[in-house]
């Protein structure tokens, strides 16, 4: 997987956050984190991949936003999310959608054995296929 751009998630965090809230601390408040945290997201720095599904929350953004965004792409506003018709077909690779699930069901459950993440990545990422937001493998 490519080296995620932090830099370029940092600027949309900040001009998300300035568009939404009156200070870094109103938008660390509604995203459950501390301001130092938040700091930490709009400077480009690495945080846990947990981090990331609060910042998405608190912007308004779809799940997962924050890591696409890192990775080249653009938020999916959570609105826009249950609408088809303003989503592509599909918005990730399979090596990227298990990427991300395996990071995150690692950050979410560290105790979790290896076997029980492999399921839940490869469950995940079936559901994801049938949804339409991942594409087979090549």
């Amino acid at each position: 997987m490519a080296t995620r751009d932090l830099d370029r998630l940092a600027r949309h965090v900040k001009a998300h956050r300035l568009e939404q809230y009156s200070s870094r601390d109103a938008a660390a408040a509604a995203a459950g984190v501390t301001r130092n945290t938040w700091k930490r997201v709009e400077e480009g720095e690495t945080v846990r991949e947990s981090t990331y599904t609060k910042i998405d929350r608190a912007l308004g953004w779809a799940s997962g936003s924050c890591l696409v965004i890192a990775d080249g792409g653009e938020p999916v506003f959570a609105g826009e999310a249950t609408t088809s018709s303003t989503l592509p077909s599909a918005v990730l690779s399979e090596e990227q959608a298990r990427q991300m699930a395996w990071d995150t069901a690692k950050a979410t459950l560290p105790t979790a054995q290896v076997g029980e993440l492999d399921t839940f990545v490869n469950e995940l990422v079936e559901k994801l296929r049938r949804a339409g937001i991942v594409t087979d493998s090549s």
